[in-house]
């Protein structure tokens, strides 16, 4: 019988095909809005004081969207915008698929797959993964979050504190999101590495302003706490506490009560996961994710496309130290059906627009659902340890 890893060179070429086919030759196929932001607002760096008073509304007229990203992106985008729009896209998304099979492969290593083994599956995982719902609206968007998960695996995979540092100090420069992975450091108590993070992301601050002058002043001091300038928060595809609790009760409360208490729960649950994993071992992509749940839900917008390291998780799940156990099948399948099907994306045909606040009680209720997934999986891992303490 041919084992299905076998089929994962055909499954990756169908794939990219497909995902190509689908991104240009339908007609609502990706519309590259965010790619749009990064490059028309790293142009703007040619016009001193205007890279925050950019807006990109061509596909977005109801809500015009904003560079919302630290001035470092700016700075690393530039380039991009000497190019025809129509090649950075292309490229963007060859290198996002690129991407994703890197976050495969070092996903395996992690988990100790030797370097010359495990190809096939790592293409398995890819063309499945291409069509998941954090990786569709990626492709959609032309977002980056694929190539900063590289950048954080690589840095937990390598024992180069030095490199460690480089590549989570300038993803955090570039997007503040990868910045949690520092807790992953401390948490190891890889200090050089977490030390040498911090500096190269005061670095990133230091060289933007430099390029970009007073607007870095801006961006830290005003425009980071504006969270509503990033999106409207209670739409369905904010899958954060802060965003499930604003759709149940139909207004932004900030961190309300409601929130701070999921936030508490799920920060309880992560460090029973994390001491049951760094006890039972010295595995190192199961507590790397227990750091990265909780960084989604406690950041206040998570976009569906922030939940690439789902892809990770599954990998974890079925193919890691616990995939022998009931539960851990049970979890990973789990995930994955909610991503084939993409749940929030179903149910944002229920809401008239994404800047409505009030949903119906099924909406509101349902939208929990990547939240209560990740509640239950660090509950599940958490719970592990004592079974793995209990004799036989």
């Amino acid at each position: 019988m041919i084992s299905l890893s076998t089929l994962g060179p055909v499954l990756l070429v169908v794939s990219v095909a497909a995902r190509l086919a689908w991104t240009y030759l339908a007609p609502n196929g990706a519309n590259f809005v965010d790619l749009h932001v990064y490059v028309g607002g790293a142009a703007m760096i040619d016009h001193p004081g205007s890279l925050y008073r950019y807006v990109y509304a061509d596909q977005t007229p109801d809500f015009p969207l904003p560079f919302t990203y630290p001035p470092f992106a700016a700075v690393v985008f530039y380039p991009l915008h000497l190019l025809p729009f129509g090649v950075v896209a292309f490229c963007w998304t060859v290198g996002t698929m690129a991407a994703l099979y890197g976050v495969v492969r070092i996903s395996q290593r992690l988990l100790g797959v030797a370097a010359g083994e495990g190809h096939r599956l790592a293409m398995l995982w890819t063309g499945v993964a291409i069509w998941l719902e954090p990786l569709r609206s990626t492709f959609d968007y032309g977002q980056i979050n694929v190539l900063l998960a590289l950048a954080v695996l690589w840095a937990v995979f390598t024992t180069r504190w030095w490199l460690s540092g480089l590549l989570v100090g300038t993803a955090a420069g570039m997007k503040l999101t990868p910045a949690i992975a520092g807790l992953y450091f401390v948490g190891a108590r890889r200090w050089a590495a977490a030390a040498f993070s911090a500096v190269v992301f005061f670095a990133t601050i230091a060289v933007s302003a430099l390029v970009v002058g007073d607007q870095t002043r801006y961006y830290f001091t005003e425009l980071i706490f504006k969270t509503d300038r990033v999106g409207p928060i209670c739409t369905i595809f904010n899958q954060s506490w802060r965003g499930a609790i604003c759709r149940i009760a139909g207004h932004d409360a900030g961190y309300s009560p409601a929130v701070l208490i999921g936030i508490a729960v799920t920060a309880i649950l992560s460090v029973l996961a994390w001491r049951a994993l760094r006890r039972s071992g010295t595995e190192q992509l199961g507590p790397l994710l227990i750091v990265e749940l909780f960084g989604l839900l406690l950041s206040p917008i998570s976009w569906t496309h922030h939940w690439v390291w789902l892809v990770p998780l599954m990998i974890w799940l079925l193919h890691g130290p616990r995939s022998d156990r009931l539960g851990s099948r049970i979890l990973g399948w789990m995930w994955l059906v909610l991503n084939v099907i993409g749940v929030p994306w179903l149910l944002s045909f229920a809401q008239p627009t994404i800047w409505q606040n009030g949903r119906p009680w099924y909406q509101a209720w349902g939208g929990l659902v990547y939240i209560v997934a990740t509640l239950a999986t660090l509950a599940w891992i958490a719970a592990s340890r004592k079974r793995e303490a209990t004799p036989r």
